[in-house]
Formats: structure tokens, C-alpha cells, sequence
């Protein structure tokens, strides 16, 4: 199987409810699409195949993986619908809503953030590996739902008065997705409450970096917001990290709240632009194998840094996090992140429909397995229930001294400077 490391997505466990194209690659990559449109059987044998060598767990969730070959192969198909619906009944022997089937229009339809962008709410889904119930992991800031309020942990109940029990995340998102300017609407659940949502479609550009420079009193300071790990992150990144440091500025705040991931070779080149020495991330597959990336001793910045987290930062976002507090290179300030500690890589087959599958696990640089569990804030500050609906209805007050987490930081890298001041 060909796979480059380019192609393993960071929190892939989420599904952008928006359109763009991901490219991997199959098994049979060198038979034609026509060959597997005219010969289904071929295209479950290739899925069978790309889970047998690749999947995390090496006891399939202790399932006969070769019996289930047998079993699937020794069927007849007389269309790719067929073989669609045995490739995912096989799936779910698995019990991992992360490892996945999608049809050549899903494949096509599935967004992991590598055009810049977005066609639809702005909401990534992922589906809680015990209730099943699809849950809004982060909106995208500045887009229709960011904009309404729909926050990160809310469990979507209804889709245009449809139950949500039992559905699968790619059926989710066909129906929250359609033409721009039309309407949506959502039933979210969110702690004991149910509240309603209608949200209009939009096409929407991402820019996964925003920074200002910032005299906090007479303090000059860098503020920099990351949105997401896309491909353009690391480049917007390097950027505003030149740009800030030519304006002389004293220390940074650095923005992961509500960052729901994306690229795993974003999140390395972002940590080494702050990282001069230490380890990132060590990825762990089925076969015990740690691939560990490092910094690279070319910096761009040495001041200091402290970063904001929420329970919207995930994967990526926890990775870049977990790397500069075990290294003891920024303080974090905020609230438990997300929890989603798996890696995905996507696969293009050769019909030209898709299969994510989960392949390993990272760990921060003290070992830590941060699925489920997330990262803890060195400073915690948890947002009241009044404080989120204040800044969910004043979107200008994110990361401005009305921000209590914002305000938390800020205090934070005043006593970071002037500590680094006095020791100079």
C-alpha cells in the first residue's frame, strides 16, 4: 500500500459538514476505476485488505479478520451497492465509528481542510463511540454556526425534524449539507437543555491563521489565533510568527480554542516554529512501532508563550499543546481539551469511493494517551454557563481583556515576561 505521511489526518474522527477533496491511495491503485465498477467482489476484497494490514488493532476487536474474508468473498455481487452495503456491514465487526466506508460522492463530499474552502455550516461531527450520538466536536469560527452559537460538545438530536438516533455521521452530514443560501435546521442538546437551531448555508473561505499585534497597557504583545491544522496553516503560521517578531513584540498568546484538528504534518511544522529542541509526538501502530518527530532546532521564536485551550481543542490542536507543555516551552490556559488521541489515514479505492481507517495512536512526549482523557490546562479556568452565552452573543470579545480565559492568559504572560526580565 502506498502512504505518505502527508495524507494522515489528525482527528479525522470528525466529518466537515462542507465539500472538499482528500486524495490517499488503495491497494490495486495500478487496475482501472472500470475494473472495480464491473467487478465489485474485487473492490471488498481491497477493503478487507487495507484493514488486515493497517488497522490499530491487531485482533480486529477480536474478530476472525480472515474468516470474515472468507465469508464476504464467498458472496455473489451483482452491483457496487451490493458490495457498499457488505463493505460496511464487515465495518462494523469493528465497532469503530472512526474506520469507515464512504461511496465515490461521500469520498468526494468528505472535507479535511486541505482547499481553504467550505461549502455548508461549519460544524465537524464526530459520533461518541458508546452512545453512538453524533456530537459537534467544534464550528468553525466565522461561519453560520460559529455565528449562531452552536458550541463544541453538543449532541445533535433532530436534523430538519429528523431523528439522529442510530444514524451514521456521512447520512449526518447529507442532510445538514446542501445548495448555499438554503436553510437548515438542528435540535441540539446541550447539558439538560434542547434548544433549536436554523442555520443558512454558506460558502465559506478559512483562514486558519489570524494574529494582531497588541499593545496590552505597555505591554507589546503577539496574538495569534489558529483555527484549524489545513495545509495552509504552517505557511499563514510562519507569516504572522516573522511579521510579529519584526515588530519586536515581548511574548505571545497563542489561540487553540475551538480547534477541532486536521493534518498531522501541520501540527509538527507549527510546533517546531516554537519548539528549538524536544520531542512532539510519537505515533504508535498495532505493531508497537513508534514513529516519534522532533523539533528541528530552527525556531522562529524563543519568548514567551502561553497558549488557550478549550474542550473544542482537539487532535492536532492537542498534539501541538501536549508537545509545548511537556517540553515546559508554554504555559496552557483554559479548560480540558477534547480527547481524541487516533490516527486516521484515507484512502482513496479504485472505484473512487473512500475508507478512513484508524491506524494508530499518538502520544504526547511524556507518553501520555490523551484518547478520552485530553489535556489539562496548567492553569485551569473554566467559562460559566452565563460567561459562554455572553461571549457566544458578542463573538468581538473572543480574545479581548473581556474573554475570561483571554484575561487569564494575558496575566499569565505578564508574569512570564517579567520573570524572564529579571532573570536577564
Amino acid at each position: 500500500m502506498i502512504m505518505s505521511r502527508n495524507n494522515l489526518i489528525i482527528g479525522s474522527t470528525a466529518i466537515m459538514v462542507a465539500a472538499v477533496t482528500i486524495t490517499g491511495a488503495g491497494i490495486h491503485w495500478s487496475r482501472s476505476q472500470a475494473f472495480f465498477e464491473s467487478s465489485p467482489k474485487e473492490l471488498v476484497d481491497e477493503v478487507w485488505q487495507v484493514i488486515e494490514h493497517t488497522y490499530v488493532d491487531a485482533t480486529f476487536n477480536q474478530v476472525d479478520w480472515k474468516a470474515v474474508r472468507t465469508e464476504y468473498l464467498d458472496r455473489s455481487y451483482t452491483s457496487q451497492e451490493e458490495a457498499y452495503t457488505a463493505i460496511k456491514e464487515m465495518l462494523e465487526k469493528l465497532e469503530d465509528p472512526y474506520t469507515r466506508f464512504m461511496t465515490p460522492e461521500e469520498f468526494r463530499n468528505m472535507q479535511i481542510d486541505t482547499s481553504g474552502e467550505l461549502t455548508g455550516v461549519g460544524i465537524q461531527l464526530s459520533q461518541d463511540e458508546e452512545t453512538k450520538e453524533l456530537v459537534v466536536v467544534s464550528p468553525i469560527e466565522d461561519t453560520p454556526a460559529f455565528k449562531a452559537g452552536v458550541q463544541s460538545r453538543d449532541v445533535i438530536l433532530k436534523i430538519d425534524g429528523a431523528s439522529t438516533e442510530g444514524m451514521d455521521v456521512n447520512d449526518a452530514v447529507k442532510l445538514i449539507r446542501g445548495p448555499v443560501g438554503t436553510q437548515v435546521s438542528l435540535s441540539i442538546r446541550r447539558g439538560e437543555k434542547v434548544l433549536d437551531f436554523t442555520l443558512t448555508r454558506d460558502r465559506i473561505e478559512i483562514h486558519s491563521v489570524r494574529y494582531e499585534y497588541r499593545k496590552e497597557g505597555s505591554l507589546p504583545i503577539g496574538y495569534v489565533r489558529l483555527t484549524q491544522f489545513s495545509a495552509n496553516a504552517a505557511p499563514e503560521m510562519q507569516d504572522a510568527l516573522q511579521d510579529l517578531e519584526g515588530q519586536n513584540v515581548a511574548g505571545y498568546i497563542l489561540d487553540l480554542r475551538s480547534n477541532p484538528g486536521g493534518l498531522l504534518k501541520a501540527s509538527i511544522d507549527i510546533a517546531r516554529m516554537w519548539m528549538g529542541d524536544g520531542t512532539i509526538v510519537s505515533t504508535v501502530n498495532r505493531r508497537g512501532i513508534v514513529h516519534e518527530e522532533a523539533a528541528n532546532a530552527h525556531s522562529l521564536t524563543a519568548k514567551p508563550l502561553v497558549v488557550l485551550v478549550d474542550g473544542g481543542s482537539a487532535s492536532a490542536s492537542e498534539i501541538l499543546s501536549g508537545a509545548l507543555q511537556d517540553n515546559h516551552r508554554a504555559t496552557l490556559v483554559g479548560s480540558q481539551t477534547f480527547g481524541k488521541g487516533l490516527v486516521q489515514s484515507v484512502n482513496r479505492l479504485g472505484d473512487g469511493s473512500g475508507l478512513a481507517v484508524t491506524i494508530a495512536k499518538y502520544l504526547t512526549p511524556s507518553g501520555r494517551d490523551i484518547n478520552k482523557q485530553g489535556i489539562a490546562p496548567d492553569i485551569v479556568l473554566d467559562l460559566t454557563e452565563e460567561q459562554r452565552e455572553t461571549l457566544g452573543n458578542n463573538r468581538d470579545m473572543i480574545g479581548t481583556i473581556e474573554d475570561p480565559q483571554y484575561a487569564k492568559a494575558l496575566e499569565t504572560l505578564r508574569q512570564q515576561i517579567g520573570s524572564s526580565t529579571a532573570s536577564n
